[in-house]
């Protein structure tokens, strides 16, 4: 783990991943004391980010809460099954591995990427009501209305590992 501030394990964690990419944006905006704040009337009581390519963040040592990040693990799958809230940047993988965990997910969408297919995805899912979607700048509220969905958010359906294979059996008359 790169840095910790603070410990409370066991407690309300907010998870957030950013993948293999820089993400500097997210980060900094997670790091605000009104955003910590946010989050800590909310009731998480850690937060461990996953910070991929991007520079090093500086920590508050006045947080309210406690703060981990690192680079790169093999798997985040650990991390985001222990999970209360679920921060993810919009890439298809870390959307779908998330919407399979308990957590609410809040997808931020990095407003400055050219051609922005991520952008679709997280929106159209958000549509469904399966997310909630943001930027950076956004942040604030849309943690806002993750708390005010809390619970009500549609879960995204089971997949299903034998659709293919019954696709092509049906298809090839087997």
């Amino acid at each position: 783990i790169g840095m910790v501030v603070g410990t409370k394990q066991g407690l309300p964690l907010v998870y957030v991943t950013v993948g293999t990419t820089q993400f500097d944006s997210l980060i900094n905006a997670l790091l605000t004391q009104e955003v910590l704040k946010l989050i800590f009337n909310q009731g998480y009581r850690r937060m461990r980010m996953q910070i991929g390519r991007g520079t090093e963040p500086t920590l508050p040592t006045d947080a309210p809460l406690a703060i981990e990040y690192y680079r790169f693990k093999d798997s985040l799958a650990a991390d985001m099954q222990e999970a209360s809230l679920l921060i993810s940047h919009a890439g298809a993988g870390s959307i779908m591995e998330g919407l399979r965990c308990k957590a609410n997910v809040l997808v931020v969408v990095n407003d400055k990427l050219m051609h922005n297919h991520q952008q679709e995805l997280a929106h159209e899912l958000a549509r469904r009501d399966h997310l909630v979607a943001a930027t950076p700048d956004a942040l604030l509220h849309a943690l806002m209305e993750v708390r005010d969905k809390h619970g009500s958010m549609t879960p995204f359906p089971e997949s299903d590992p034998e659709a293919f294979p019954r696709f092509l059996a049906s298809s090839l008359g087997l």
